[in-house]
């Protein structure tokens, strides 16, 4: 799970340039940008924070989200 303290730090690295850039925690799987709608994985307690892999979810729905996130390849 992450620490509300590392989710604090956090910011989506395509946003926190030009916007804030802040993180919300879906179902303790996944961080979700409140600005672009990116979604970045959680894997074994280790967010995926690169912007390519945000980008393959940014269209998925939040319920629609896997649970968990498959693995990375």
């Amino acid at each position: 799970m992450i620490s509300k303290e590392l989710l604090d730090i956090l910011r989506c690295p395509a946003c926190v340039r030009e916007k804030d850039g802040f993180l919300k925690i879906h179902q303790g799987e996944w961080l979700i940008c409140q600005d672009c709608d990116r979604k970045y994985p959680i894997v074994d307690e280790i967010p995926v924070m690169l912007i390519d892999e945000g980008d393959k979810w940014v269209a998925v729905l939040e319920k629609d989200l896997p649970l968990p996130p498959p693995p990375m390849k």
